[in-house]
């Protein structure tokens, strides 16, 4: 994509969409305030403590990892996040102008947290393997400023593309092909307030986390229309906290009105990643 004559701004984003079509993975440096992340993080580990307590609170995403779906009401950066004109940008441009808000959550690895096998977030449809169309994004913002013994979250860029029906429930591919997927391999050391944008479809594991330093990381995932991944899951809000969220949100925020809320019980359970796996 051409972006040398693109007028000043417009030629930022024009790249960033461009790299996410050929890398599977863009970030945004510095997108909020490091206060506002810090933030961000006290309340990803008070719903962690909450969510660990209760059955289907916690998934396991591995040994020492665990994964939380939360109430937007639960985060109190949700409505900054979502109106960040940056992920508008991103959402409106990759999935178009109906795209749908349907999931918030978090990983956290712990010390002790081993190798993930690598993996998709769920099967690709025929529209991103043949069409090369992106249908779906993943938004990842860091608790912590990650060090090379957190942890980091490992990716292999221009892999989202790839067929994967032959996979184990077309998510996991085989050990044969994990030495090609580590030759192209990047690790992330994102910092407080940055965001990346990736497709779910990215080829990406956690790694070995040796550090006490816990690593919460916010994701909030979109659709394009007719992706369908909100069945998955089930965001609930108050009416209150509905009707004061900008009519800019509302539209694009596939939700549940509810008059009390309740404890989420997840409905993506990724079965693969439960053991863990051997490092390449």
């Amino acid at each position: 994509m051409d972006t040398s004559n693109s007028p000043d701004g417009i030629g930022d984003l024009q790249r960033d969409l461009w790299t996410l079509q050929s890398d599977g993975i863009v970030g945004k440096k510095a997108a909020f305030s490091r206060d506002w992340a810090e933030r961000m993080r006290e309340d990803m580990m008070t719903a962690f403590w909450s969510a660990i307590q209760r059955p289907g609170g916690a998934v396991g995403r591995g040994p020492r990892r665990w994964y939380v779906e939360i109430h937007p009401e639960e985060f109190g950066g949700f409505a900054d996040l979502v109106a960040h004109p940056w992920v508008v940008a991103m959402c409106e441009n990759a999935l178009g102008k109906d795209y749908q808000i349907v999931e918030i959550g978090f990983d956290v690895p712990f010390q002790g947290a081993k190798y993930q096998p690598w993996h998709r977030d769920f099967p690709s449809p025929a529209d991103t393997y043949v069409d090369r169309r992106i249908t779906s994004l993943a938004f990842n913002l860091t608790g912590v400023d990650v060090t090379d013994d957190m942890g980091p979250f490992e990716i292999a860029p221009g892999t989202q593309f790839e067929d994967g029906r032959a996979w184990k429930h077309e998510m996991f591919p085989s050990k044969g092909i994990w030495p090609a997927l580590q030759e192209r391999a990047v690790r992330k050391f994102p910092q407080l307030g940055d965001i990346s944008c990736r497709s779910a479809l990215t080829i990406h594991r956690g790694t070995e986390h040796g550090s006490p330093i816990a690593r919460p990381v916010m994701v909030l995932g979109v659709d394009a229309p007719g992706a369908g991944h909100a069945e998955l899951h089930d965001l609930m809000v108050t009416q209150a906290y509905y009707d004061a969220l900008p009519e800019s949100v509302r539209e694009h925020l596939v939700c549940r009105v509810v008059d009390r809320l309740v404890p989420v019980t997840q409905k993506h359970d990724i079965e693969g990643l439960v053991m863990g796996a051997d490092p390449v």
